[in-house]
């Protein structure tokens, strides 16, 4: 008796430790961008820091704006393409497919989520690029780039497809699994007498997806967004290779931009004293936005369960 406690109190205090050193190497990491993020935030203020645009190696002088502008306009971008296309996948997938297709779909979307980043950022540079530079970019230069007001920014005004559109193309493809997973299995637990009351009311099956399974499943259909969105704002590689790296401001969507993560990818090895201190501030804004997305998608997953 004696020894089948001290092993379940063993097992208890191992499980306890495995555990918490989750949260020791998350405080560590928060610790870490914090203390090396000090010397810049001190430097330059965080208000001025967050609202300055510079990014001046030879003056010493850098801001947060012009990344920060161009991480959450790429993750828009994307997911303004990739929910509707998501969305449309998984009603697909549980109301219409044909049995016979429908594992075939779901394990080709699954290997999209599994293919490296890295990939993606190679065939975006070798094939979307220069495919959207030949065909999509002036097809919306021609007709939304000629309104009145919002005309220029949709716009090529330079020659080449790597920039911030293309990005965001990137990260829309390999975010829609993530949000078409969830929202599949969202959609696959909707009771089945709701969906026979409903046709028992008379409502179609378009009805049915409208005013049934979609209310049912919007709680989680909101957490897989939000996830997706996390996913979106961390990416590096893909975005390194696709967004042109340029500090200067935007005029188009079809202009080359920075991330965060693009900037941190391709200075952090040269950089020092308060360009390193600065990149490590963009580390920590990063670490805080994904910290609270994931912390919001829970939450709305867990009120949905």
């Amino acid at each position: 008796m004696k020894g089948g406690i001290s092993k379940n109190l063993a097992f208890r205090c191992l499980t306890g430790l495995s555990s918490a050193s989750v949260l020791v190497v998350v405080a560590a990491m928060l610790a870490t961008l914090a203390w090396e993020s000090f010397p810049a935030l001190r430097h330059f203020g965080v208000l001025r820091f967050l609202s300055s645009s510079d990014w001046n190696y030879s003056t010493g002088t850098f801001g947060a704006l012009r990344p920060l502008a161009g991480t959450f306009l790429s993750t828009a971008l994307a997911l303004s393409v990739a929910v509707p296309v998501a969305l449309g996948m998984a009603v697909f997938l549980t109301e219409l497919c044909p049995h016979r297709l429908r594992a075939a779909i779901a394990a080709a979307l699954e290997l999209l989520a599994a293919i490296p980043s890295i990939i993606y950022g190679m065939w975006g540079l070798f094939v979307l690029a220069p495919f959207l530079e030949a065909h999509f970019q002036p097809l919306v230069s021609g007709t939304l780039g000629q309104l009145p007001v919002a005309g220029p920014f949709f716009r090529a005004r330079l020659a080449g497809g790597v920039n911030l559109f293309t990005a965001s193309m990137i990260l829309a493809v390999m975010i829609v699994p993530f949000i078409s997973s969830i929202a599949r299995e969202a959609m696959s637990q909707v009771p089945a007498m709701l969906r026979e009351s409903s046709y028992g009311l008379g409502a179609t099956r378009w009805e049915t997806i409208r005013w049934v399974v979609i209310p049912f499943s919007k709680m989680a259909l909101a957490g897989g967004v939000i996830l997706a969105m996390g996913r979106a704002l961390g990416e590096t590689m893909a975005v390194a290779y696709v967004i042109g790296n340029r500090h200067a401001a935007l005029d188009s969507i079809f202009s080359p931009y920075v991330t965060i993560t693009s900037v941190m990818a391709n200075e952090f090895n040269e950089a020092g004293g308060l360009q390193l201190s600065a990149l490590f501030s963009l580390a920590l804004i990063l670490f805080l936005a994904n910290f609270m997305a994931l912390s919001l998608a829970k939450r709305l997953l867990g009120g949905r369960r």
